[in-house]
C-alpha cells in the first residue's frame, strides 16, 4: 500500500486547483483518508475528510472552497481546491488514518502573483 500525491504547482490568488491521492492497495469504501497540510514554519493540519461511506468533514480555514471526493474504481481521493488565497500555500500530503497510518510524500502548492 502507497500514497502518491499529484498535482501541486503555482496558482495565482483567486485560482483553482485540484490535487490528487493515489491510493494503491486501499480499499477506500472502507477507509476514511484524509487530505493535510504543512505550511512554513507551521504545524500540520487536516485539511479534509472523507470516511469510507463518503460523509466528509473540512477544517474551518476551508470550508466552502474546497471539496474532497473519492473514486473507488481508480483507488483515488482528490481535493479540488477554489479561491486559493496565500494563506494556503503548503506542501499537502495525503493521508491514510487508523492502524495503518500512512502518509504520502506531499505536493506542494504555492499562490502566488
Amino acid at each position: 500500500v502507497q500514497l502518491v500525491e499529484s498535482g501541486g504547482g503555482l496558482v495565482q490568488p483567486g485560482g483553482s486547483l485540484t490535487l490528487s491521492c493515489a491510493a494503491d492497495g486501499v480499499i477506500l469504501s472502507r477507509n476514511g483518508m484524509a487530505w493535510y497540510r504543512q505550511a512554513p514554519g507551521k504545524e500540520r493540519e487536516m485539511v479534509a475528510f472523507i470516511s469510507g461511506a463518503g460523509n466528509t468533514t473540512y477544517a474551518d480555514s476551508v470550508k466552502g472552497r474546497f471539496t474532497i471526493s473519492k473514486n473507488g474504481a481508480e483507488s483515488t481521493v482528490d481535493l479540488h481546491m477554489s479561491d486559493l488565497n496565500p494563506e494556503d500555500t503548503a506542501i499537502y500530503y495525503c493521508h491514510l488514518p487508523g492502524p495503518a497510518n500512512l502518509w504520502g510524500r506531499g505536493t506542494q502548492v504555492t499562490v502566488s502573483t
